[in-house]
């Protein structure tokens, strides 16, 4: 059954995943809902007489819903009949939309791997071509754009989480990965799973160096099913012929080693390798990339074509 959840100042949240929140929707495994995301608190919005026409429900939203443990807006949670700890959640994003004519960037003192590159906080504005899905870049280049969900989560085991430090419920896990075409498992902390999708990204190189991609509003339609008990222990891509496994730690080694590690389970489980052959087979034919390293926790996705594995 279809369904349509718009950003509203009912449905946003700002910078929170709260598990104590009431669900904006409710919809049973199988279904499929048109979420509608908004990006950018007010500095991020484009400036009088330049390019760039905020969305009425962005400033509706920024006019009523109050910031709080972070920066990004999140349109849910919506609530999936029958889920619970324990169970794996399959989203499959079956199309992701850009939803307004500008993306924004901004670099700020403190952030990003440069902390001290940027003298002052400043946001600029990109024009949108959504047609032609480009972007024109001030000092030049006009850029091809790949949409996805930088924040795709379900509600985390324990109290509310900020919306930056992403984690094994996914999060802020700004993964280009997560984009039309993906199938994301996510484990389940909460009865329902209670799922959340925000921080639009129309375009990011992998590691997200300056703290901010090309952001803007994104349209996604997902479809919800359903798993009992087969929770993974984090959120797993897959793309295609493509497997994506993650991890997210201070300590980027450490990030590395379980997002490779993941891989290896994922393989035993999935294709039947011993453990030593599939460890030989991710040295040989999967890669280690660096997912992005700002968010505090910084991730690493390891990604195996399973094509090689035919």
């Amino acid at each position: 059954m279809p369904h349509h959840l718009p950003a509203t100042p009912e449905t946003v949240s700002f910078g929170t995943i709260d598990p104590g929140r009431a669900p904006a929707l409710c919809l049973r495994p199988g279904d499929t809902v048109t979420m509608e995301t908004l990006s950018g608190g007010r500095r991020n919005l484009p400036a009088a007489g330049g390019p760039g026409t905020p969305l009425r429900a962005h400033l509706e939203v920024l006019d009523a819903v109050p910031q709080g443990m972070g920066p990004h807006l999140l349109t849910g949670p919506v609530h999936v009949e029958g889920a619970r700890p324990g169970d794996r959640l399959i989203v499959e994003i079956d199309s992701v939309e850009l939803a307004q004519d500008y993306g924004w960037n901004a670099i700020e003192p403190g952030f990003g791997v440069f902390p001290d590159l940027a003298g002052e906080y400043a946001s600029l504005t990109v024009p949108i071509d959504r047609a032609r899905a480009t972007a024109q870049l001030p000092w030049g280049p006009e850029l091809a754009l790949a949409p996805f969900f930088g924040i795709l989560a379900v509600a985390p085991e324990g109290g509310p989480a900020g919306s930056v430090v992403p984690g094994p419920f996914g999060g802020n896990m700004d993964n280009r990965y997560c984009r039309a075409g993906a199938r994301i498992a996510f484990p389940v902390f909460r009865e329902g799973a209670l799922f959340y999708a925000g921080d639009g990204h129309a375009r990011q190189g992998d590691g997200e160096i300056c703290d901010t991609a090309l952001e803007t509003a994104l349209t996604g339609r997902f479809r919800f099913l359903l798993e009992p008990g087969t929770a993974p222990e984090a959120p797993e891509i897959t793309h295609g012929t493509l497997a994506v496994t993650m991890d997210f730690d201070p300590d980027l080694n450490r990030a590395a080693e379980t997002a490779a590690r993941r891989m290896i389970d994922r393989l035993q489980a999935e294709c039947g390798l011993s453990r030593q052959e599939a460890y030989r087979h991710c040295s040989l034919c999967a890669d280690l990339r660096i997912t992005q390293l700002v968010n505090r926790s910084k991730g690493v996705h390891c990604v195996l074509d399973l094509a090689t594995l035919r």
